[in-house]
This record gives C-alpha cells, sequence and structure tokens, in this order.
C-alpha cells in the first residue's frame, strides 16, 4: 500500500535533507510529524477495513462449517428412520455447504494474512513515529541551544569594539570640552566685573590700608618708648 511505501521512504537522511533547507527546523519537525500522524491514521483506517474482511470470511467459513456438521447430523437421523431420499436431499445440501466452506475458509487464511501483515506494519510505524518523536525533541533543544548561542554571539559581537572605545573617546573631549567652556566662562565673568562689584572691592582695599596704618603706629610707638 502507498501510505506504507511512503512512510517507510521518509528516512532520517531525507529528514535531514529537509532540515538543511528548512528555515526554521522546529516549524518543519512538527510538520513531519503531523504527516507521519496522518499516515498512521490512514493506515490504522486500512487495518481496520483489512480486520473486517477478515471477520467477515471468518464468520462465513465457521457458519458453513456449522452447517455442514449439522446435514451430516441430519442426514445421519434420516437415514436412522428409514428415510433415504431425505438422507440424500441432506447430504446433497452437506456438499454445497463444504463447498462454500472451502471457499471461505482460503478467503479468511488470505484476509487474514493480509490483516496480519498490515498489523506488523502498522506497529512498526507507531514505534518509528515514537522514534522520531523523541529524535524531535533531541533536535528542537539543539536548535533551541544554537539560537541562543548565536543571539549571545550577535550580542558580544558589537560589545567593546573598536565603535564603542571611540564613542567613550568622544564622550570624553566632550566632557573636557564642557569643563573648558565653564573655566572660561569663569574667567570672563571675572574680567568683566560690575560697578558694585569693584565698589565693594575698593571698600574692602580701604579697610585693609585702616588696618595697615594702624599696625604702623603701634610698632612706631613701641620704637619711641
Amino acid at each position: 500500500m502507498s501510505i506504507f511505501k511512503r512512510f517507510r521512504d521518509m528516512t532520517m537522511a531525507s529528514i535531514n535533507d529537509l532540515l538543511d533547507k528548512a528555515e526554521d527546523p522546529v516549524k518543519m519537525l512538527s510538520q513531519f510529524l503531523r504527516d507521519m500522524e496522518q499516515d498512521i491514521n490512514e493506515a490504522e483506517v486500512a487495518v481496520a477495513k483489512q480486520i473486517a474482511v477478515e471477520k467477515k470470511f471468518k464468520q462465513q467459513f465457521e457458519e458453513a462449517g456449522q452447517m455442514v456438521d449439522k446435514r451430516d447430523q441430519q442426514a445421519m437421523r434420516a437415514l436412522e428412520q428409514n428415510n433415504e431420499d431425505l438422507a440424500r436431499r441432506a447430504l446433497q445440501d452437506k456438499k454445497e455447504y463444504q463447498i462454500r466452506f472451502d471457499e471461505m475458509k482460503t478467503q479468511y487464511d488470505v484476509a487474514k494474512q493480509n490483516a496480519d501483515r498490515l498489523r506488523g506494519q502498522l506497529t512498526e510505524m507507531k514505534s518509528e513515529f515514537g522514534k522520531m518523536k523523541n529524535k524531535k525533541d533531541l533536535l528542537v533543544a539543539r536548535a533551541e541551544a544554537a539560537q541562543a548561542q548565536k543571539q549571545i554571539n550577535q550580542a558580544m559581537s558589537g560589545f567593546g569594539t573598536d565603535n564603542a572605545a571611540k564613542g567613550f573617546d568622544r564622550m570624553s573631549e566632550k566632557v573636557l570640552q564642557m569643563e573648558a567652556e565653564a573655566e572660561a566662562s569663569n574667567e570672563l565673568r571675572s574680567g568683566n566685573r560690575s560697578l558694585d562689584d569693584e565698589l565693594n572691592n575698593l571698600d574692602k582695599s580701604s579697610g585693609v590700608d585702616d588696618d595697615l596704618a594702624e599696625l604702623r603706629a603701634r610698632m612706631q610707638a613701641k620704637k619711641q618708648s
């Protein structure tokens, strides 16, 4: 059957080849498993139909066999009662049931072989599906680890590079420029004092001169004494 052949053809080599071409391995793996589940569902339907055929032939050959035994016993009773004609008719019917029994038994044997083979293939498919599911979990974990490593590598690629160093240098120069501008502004303010500032300084100078004059007077008085 095509569904079994298609499943068997889906080897790990073909899966790996498809993964190489996939943009998202995790999504592709999930799709593979969904395809496998669909194959298994189709296989289960096919197996169920074959089992139904098997049971049908079994029922028919068993019924025919029962009628063979029944007609044989009836022919025996008819002969015991000296009814040879009835015994002949019973034996003739027995032959017809025997032919039917042989035909149905042959059909049943074939149907059972087919059903057994399909059961085995279905079991194999489910076993393979389980292996693939475990394989998928492993591959997903590896893909996530690889993606995390890739993101870290990308983040690290711009960390502490020349661009960052140059950026720090620019900011350092900018801070120095700001400090220089602040100092220049302060000097400019000192050079452009207001009239009030000069008058205040004048008052301060006059006070010092008075103190100095007092000090000289005291020194002169000390020399004279």
